[in-house]
């Protein structure tokens, strides 16, 4: 499958299995959504299952925390993670608030789907990676997945848990791996091993990071489309990486990172996020923490810059193979 249609299958397995999961949001019902992801569900489910929502964000939100709160199970597509701001305050103020300010009498089960990250020539308004914004909001969990097989299991998963899930997809994955090299052809989902999704469920755990890339001089952290550009820079550099792919950025497999850098002693933070504040400064801070002795050089980050997305510039923005694997090699030669 590719990521669109491991999105899909895992939608049709939970809409299948509980019938108080409802999908709703822009042009998901007829249309399918604008990437395909919702495509057929409407005519196998009926409109009072999978349907359309007015174009008003925190309208969708709104409507999907209320829904919650009574006892159903709301998957809400935004149609770019760069629109979500408008429903920034419902997401904040009541879907993360719920469970606790009702000590536990009423909870969020509400999961928010939207496309995120560049290289897709997207400009500022449709390649925006937020995912730091939400990791700092209580009662929110955010996830990213890098692969099919992934984003099927953990999109189940958060279908089915109690708390608010914030599901980002990076876009430039929906339809194969892509490592960083825009003049490069495109490999599809259906030649590389990731692409091997089951049919029917199976859930990936949210909490759970996965080692991509085993390896021994250094470890690298990234989530997302970062994965494969981390592995393809760890080949390209001749630098022996192991690259950890969080899945979950939050709440955080914080054991499979430590493991790992007091293996290789050296660590490369990577996302495509700005810089400042990112969730790379919180992942340098944690690993400054608990692995502080058994470090040998200084952590390194590789990220976007502090600007608003560049559409000319694309390439110069995103964190390429080159960027990354010279930051690699800093840490090998410190």
């Amino acid at each position: 499958m590719t990521m669109i249609q491991a999105l899909r299958s895992a939608m049709d397995v939970m809409l299948e299995r509980d019938p108080n999961v409802v999908v709703f949001g822009e042009d998901v019902g007829y249309f399918g959504g604008v990437f395909r992801c919702t495509e057929g569900l409407q005519a196998k489910y009926g409109r009072s299952r999978v349907f359309d929502a007015p174009i008003s964000e925190s309208g969708i939100v709104g409507t999907a925390v209320g829904m919650g709160a009574y006892g159903l199970r709301p998957v809400v597509e935004i149609q770019f993670a760069d629109y979500v701001y408008p429903a920034f305050d419902q997401i904040v103020s009541e879907a993360a608030r719920l469970r606790y300010r009702s000590a536990g009498d009423f909870t969020a089960p509400l999961t928010i789907r939207m496309p995120c990250g560049g290289g897709i020539y997207g400009g500022q308004t449709h390649s925006q990676s937020p995912e730091a914004v939400f990791t700092h909001v209580c009662g929110l969990r955010t996830v990213m997945p890098s692969n099919p097989y992934d984003a099927k299991g953990l999109l189940i998963a958060a279908i089915e848990c109690d708390d608010p899930v914030i599901f980002l997809e990076p876009k430039r994955l929906y339809n194969g791996p892509f490592d960083g090299h825009h003049d490069k052809p495109v490999v599809p989902w259906s030649k590389h091993p990731m692409g091997e999704v089951p049919e029917g469920y199976y859930s990936v755990p949210l909490t759970s990071a996965a080692v991509f890339r085993p390896g021994q001089e250094v470890t690298v952290l990234a989530y997302g489309t970062m994965v494969w550009v981390s592995a393809a820079a760890a080949a390209e550099a001749g630098v022996d990486a192991e690259v950890i792919d969080l899945r979950s950025i939050w709440p955080l497999d914080l054991d499979t990172i430590v493991s790992s850098v007091k293996k290789t002693r050296r660590c490369v933070v990577v996302h495509e996020a700005t810089r400042t504040s990112g969730f790379g400064a919180e992942l340098v801070a944690l690993v400054q923490e608990h692995c502080f002795y058994h470090l040998e050089a200084p952590i390194e980050r590789v990220t976007g810059w502090d600007t608003p997305y560049p559409h000319a510039q694309e390439w110069a923005y995103f964190p390429g193979p080159a960027r990354v694997g010279a930051a690699l090699k800093r840490v090998m030669e410190a």
